[in-house]
C-alpha cells in the first residue's frame, strides 16, 4: 500500500499530464513542505505517514486562513484561490469530528480523567490529543473542552 507522500506525487504527476492548475499548484507546494519538513533538524529523514498527515494538515489550514484574510481585506478572487487549494487538501485529510462526535469526545475524556474545573483544561487536552489528531481543529477541541469544564 503507497504511503501518503507517494499518493501525493502519483496524484501530482497525474494532475500535471491532466493540466489541472489548481491541484498541480497546491500539490506542489505540499510536496514542497514535506520536503522541508524532512530536512529539517541535524539529519534528513523519512516522513511517516502521521508526520505527513500533520503537513497537509497544516498547509490545509494556512489555505482556510488566508482566505479568511483575503475575504477580509475585500479579495474575493484570492480567496477563491486559497479555499480552491484548501478543498483540495481536504481530499487528503480523514473525515472531521462532527460536532456531535466532538461533545462525546470531550465527555468521555472528562469522565476518563475525573477532573473538573477550567484548570484541568491542559490534561483533558492531552487525553484528547491522539484521538482527534488530524480529525478536529485544535481550537475547536479546546472550545468544546471550555465549554463542558467551564
Amino acid at each position: 500500500m503507497p504511503t501518503l507522500a507517494e499518493t501525493l506525487r502519483t496524484h501530482l504527476t497525474a494532475a500535471m499530464r491532466a493540466k489541472d492548475d489548481a491541484v498541480t499548484r497546491t500539490l506542489r507546494m505540499t510536496l514542497t513542505a514535506l520536503t522541508n519538513e524532512s530536512v529539517s533538524g541535524k539529519v534528513a529523514r523519512e516522513l511517516t505517514d502521521d508526520e505527513v498527515l500533520a503537513v497537509v494538515t497544516k498547509e490545509a489550514k494556512k489555505r482556510r486562513e488566508a482566505a479568511e484574510a483575503f475575504t477580509g481585506a475585500g479579495r474575493g478572487e484570492l480567496a477563491d484561490r486559497e479555499l480552491e487549494e484548501a478543498a483540495v487538501l481536504d481530499r487528503y485529510l480523514p473525515t472531521q469530528l462532527t460536532d456531535a462526535e466532538l461533545t462525546d469526545l470531550v465527555a468521555a475524556a472528562i469522565a476518563s480523567t475525573g477532573v473538573s474545573g477550567p484548570r484541568a483544561i491542559g490534561v483533558v487536552m492531552k487525553e484528547l490529543s491522539g484521538k482527534t489528531a488530524g480529525r478536529a481543529d485544535g481550537g475547536r477541541v479546546s472550545a468544546e473542552v471550555r465549554r463542558q469544564l467551564g
